[in-house]
């Protein structure tokens, strides 16, 4: 059915998909544990590339030379920040005090940082792979390589933003951000994959038409966007909390957040409604053996999981497991439902014309 080359990229891509998942999840893992400073620069952990496991491997004074590297890092950004007209902004990076104080070494989270940029390493030359191999489609489909090129160049910036996070030493607004941006080169890897299958196989396409079906869909896709961003303020915030309310005991940071958390808890129900009524709808209207079937339930599965995870994260004093599979649980359902959109959107003759 497909052409070797087209084989070849639906492969690289796929893999590509896992492997963003993969990375999402040890990202989860790095936040969890506190382990997002366990190397003070990048690209490198320590000036090395392959980071020390004791601190006797490291020099007298490397805490006050990476403080002094994040101060003068921090300060270009600032000033490429005046240039853009955020001046509040550059003015609370470069009043943040947080900057000046050094980590101390923990060789456990050094390496859970260091593995994660492994991974990060790994998918940038699998989106590399991704570009090279949808050369093939420059005739037949040219968005698949524009978006591939794309998403490499999103990649890209997405690690100079990495190591943004690092300098400002993990600043609660940068990190959401690098968050999004994660979950739209997931979409734009996930768009690949469909234009490439839909291409040749017209098994994935339907020719019914239920407007109402793609409202849900859209709005289901919007909620779980919604939660994504607010799930990371909470994070942000229980940070704070742990940094700044040290005679907390752990089970109470939780009721310490406020508002967001509220928000987010009771934003659950509106999404558990909407994509119960879109499964009901799509079980009525499609093909029962179907993919638009199988991805809605697929949805819903996963909805399930990360309410019990949630559930853990609120009454079992946020362990470190529920933390890192909350975050990709949220992103299989984002993934899940874009999926489940693009199916429902397209039809035979969309890919005809």
């Amino acid at each position: 059915m497909y052409p070797s080359s087209e084989k070849r990229f639906l492969a690289i891509n796929f893999i590509a998909v896992v492997a963003l998942f993969l990375l999402i999840l040890a990202g989860g893992v790095v936040r969890s544990t506190g382990s997002g400073m366990g190397c003070p620069d990048w690209p490198k952990c320590f000036d090395q590339f392959i980071p020390p496991t004791h601190i006797s491997q490291l020099p007298a004074g490397y805490q006050q030379k990476y403080v002094d590297r994040r101060v003068q890092k921090n300060e270009r950004f600032a000033k490429t920040l005046d240039l853009l007209g955020y001046g509040n902004l550059a003015y609370r990076i470069r009043n943040d005090k947080n900057v000046l104080k050094p980590e101390e070494f923990n060789a456990s989270k050094t390496w859970t940082e260091y593995v994660n940029r492994l991974l990060g390493a790994l998918v940038g030359l699998l989106l590399i792979g991704c570009v090279v191999a949808s050369v093939t489609y420059l005739k037949s489909r040219k968005r698949i390589f524009f978006w591939s090129l794309f998403n490499l160049i999103l990649v890209g910036f997405q690690g100079w933003l990495g190591s943004i996070v690092v300098s400002t030493n993990l600043l609660a607004w940068i990190v959401t951000v690098h968050m999004l941006i994660a979950v739209a080169i997931v979409a734009i890897s996930i768009y690949t994959y469909y234009e490439a299958r839909a291409l040749r196989d017209k098994s994935i396409l339907t020719n019914i038409n239920s407007s109402w079906v793609m409202v849900l869909a859209y709005f289901g896709l919007v909620l779980t966007l919604i939660q994504i961003t607010l799930g990371t303020e909470v994070r942000e915030q229980i940070d704070f909390i742990s940094s700044t309310m040290e005679t907390l005991n752990r089970s109470e940071w939780v009721s310490k957040v406020g508002a967001n958390f509220v928000y987010h808890r009771d934003l659950a129900i509106l999404v558990i409604i909407v994509n119960s009524v879109s499964f009901m709808m799509i079980r009525k209207r499609y093909p029962v053996p179907g993919y638009q079937y199988k991805y809605i339930s697929y949805v819903l599965l996963l909805i399930v999981l990360q309410i019990v995870t949630g559930l853990s994260l609120s009454y079992m004093g946020l362990p470190p497991v529920a933390q890192a599979l909350h975050i990709l649980l949220a992103t299989l359902v984002f993934g899940a439902q874009f999926y489940l959109m693009l199916l429902l959107k397209k039809s035979r003759l969309d890919i005809l014309n």
